[in-house]
């Protein structure tokens, strides 16, 4: 499966092209051998602040850490001095060696043993190994005991997935390009070994190229997304999956003329005013062989640039220099799609959907005050074009629920509230239904990623409604509990019949300090539907 390096049929704004960038190949093992005579580049610990507690004789009292440093004559111990190194995440010590098996030793700084702490760990593998351009590496944990044995399969998972994903550079538009990256092999050491580990790698392998799928669709600029019109890539990668997974997949791409008959009205309100016509995307996941036992839908909020319209983002707050981003729902649930099509769960059908189009300002566009009507015949009045997110999920909600799925989940970076609420680590979510929700969370424990629920206040409705149609877009709370009635507002275009859950993803599919994606929501996804599979 390519990256969005589509060949371009005609030049793009600024004549920009990506450069076809092949990502890592790095092959991880599980190994059970006494880590002191493991052969390579890297040996890295993980330590925890609690293992560099030191006996009467300043010895240390870690089994891993004695061991090893009796191997080197001391020399873990007159580091982690000099250095001031204390185990805390994000240190990091590399000592070259001589007359060892490995030719450096890293001591890594390890939070917990959970899931959201060894993808941390293995991002920091990744730099050390990065910066030593070592082509192996070997990662034992120093208290390998704090992992409970029916945790270790996941465990390696995110040591892999984390290192893969530290690896990651998105250096498709930089001019020189030339990849730094020599690491070819990991080697996981004391979490035990066998078939079902090799799977639960590899596993991680395909998560990992979802994620990474993911993030290059968001740091997509919006002037060279697509070969002749912006919106297209949406569609053509969604063709390209279907395509490299033929067997387990099928993709409809809906053109404006098919969405009119469908009666979408408030999707093709919002995509009037641009030039590049909209994209209406399914993607179909059905396995091969066995029962279907549960039908899902996905749907992504896919606006691959949002200029507010008429409420033009004017402030600095707007941020409109990153709203190529407004598409990261979509994004993830393509992302998400990539995974499980090389995955392949069974007992599950898994619809993935995106309304993709532009939000942009000319003579032809949608303005206040107008009145729109989406599919499932509900009126609305815009009292803001820049509450367009929810507009075309809207017409997206009502077709999943055409498909007669038992369940549908949407993600998208619907508002502001959500980031002044929770902040830029954590999505909010909200569902009425209680099962719904203990399943996502659990699922979200496996992935380390974070989701807090929000309630879902029916009373707030009542600033929602409208004198002249059935419901206002935004409402004139906005943006007092912005991030509800959004959310309500969605509760409109989903029926009773199906469990449904919205995710306002805000801030948390972005890193502002490193100005990049960051794939954010694809792992939970996929731990929802393997939940969710009869596997």
């Amino acid at each position: 499966m390519g990256h969005t390096n589509a060949a371009v049929a005609a030049p793009a704004l600024g004549l920009t092209k990506p450069n076809a960038v092949e990502p890592p190949q790095v092959t991880f093992a599980a190994k059970d051998i006494e880590f002191t005579d493991w052969k390579g580049g890297i040996l890295t610990v993980a330590i925890t602040e609690k293992d560099l507690s030191k006996d009467s004789d300043s010895k240390f009292e870690n089994e891993v850490l004695k061991q090893l440093d009796g191997q080197l004559g001391g020399l873990l111990s007159e580091a982690t001095a000099e250095e001031d190194f204390t185990g805390k995440a994000g240190q990091s010590v590399v000592l070259r060696l001589q007359g060892q098996p490995f030719k450096r030793v890293a001591l890594i700084g390890l939070a917990g043993h959970n899931a959201a702490s060894l993808q941390g760990l293995g991002e920091s593998v990744a730099s050390v190994a990065k910066v030593a351009q070592a082509s192996s590496v070997a990662i034992v944990l120093a208290s390998p005991s704090g992992i409970q044995e029916d945790s270790k399969l996941n465990a390696a998972a995110a040591i892999a997935s984390g290192t893969v994903l530290g690896l990651h550079e998105d250096i498709r538009y930089k001019s020189e390009w030339k990849t730094a990256v020599q690491l070819k092999q990991v080697d996981l050491i004391g979490l035990g070994s066998g078939p079902e580990l090799d799977q639960k790698l590899k596993y991680a392998d395909h998560l990992s190229s979802g994620v990474v799928f993911g993030r290059e669709l968001v740091n997509s600029p919006a002037n060279v997304l697509t070969p002749a019109t912006i919106l297209a890539v949406l569609a053509e990668e969604a063709s390209k999956i279907a395509s490299a997974y033929n067997d387990v997949f099928t993709a409809t791409i809906l053109d404006a003329a098919k969405c009119e008959e469908l009666k979408m009205g408030a999707y093709l309100a919002v995509a009037a005013a641009s030039a590049n016509p909209p994209h209406f995307i399914h993607l179909c996941y059905k396995p091969t062989t066995g029962t279907i036992k549960q039908k899902l839908a996905i749907v992504g909020k896919g606006l691959t640039f949002d200029s507010g319209g008429y409420n033009l983002k004017t402030l600095p707050v707007a941020s409109i220099e990153l709203m190529k981003r407004d598409m990261a729902g979509s994004a993830t649930v393509f992302a998400a799609a990539k995974a499980l099509g090389q995955i392949k769960p069974p007992g599950v059908e898994v619809h993935f959907i995106a309304a993709a189009c532009e939000n942009m300002i000319s003579g032809t566009g949608m303005r206040p005050g107008d009145i729109v009507t989406a599919s499932n015949g509900k009126t609305i009045e815009v009292d803001n074009t820049d509450a367009e997110g929810r507009l075309t999920l809207a017409d997206a909600l009502v077709y999943a629920c055409n498909q007669g799925v038992d369940k549908i989940i949407d993600l998208a970076t619907l508002t502001g509230a959500v980031r002044v609420a929770l902040g830029p680590s954590i999505a909010g979510i909200f569902t009425p239904s209680d099962e719904l929700a203990k399943e996502f969370v659990a699922a979200s424990e496996v992935s380390g990623e974070k989701f807090w629920r929000l309630p879902m206040e029916e009373s707030y409705w009542e600033s929602m409604k409208s004198s002249v149609a059935d419901m206002l877009n935004t409402g004139p709370m906005q943006p007092k509990g912005g991030a509800i009635t959004a959310a309500l507002f969605l509760k409109q275009f989903v029926d009773e019949k199906v469990q449904w859950m919205h995710i306002d993803i805000g801030d948390p599919v972005w890193n502002h300090k490193k100005r990049t994606a960051t794939g954010f929501g694809v792992a939970t996804l996929v731990e929802w539907v393997l939940k969710n599979s009869s596997s």
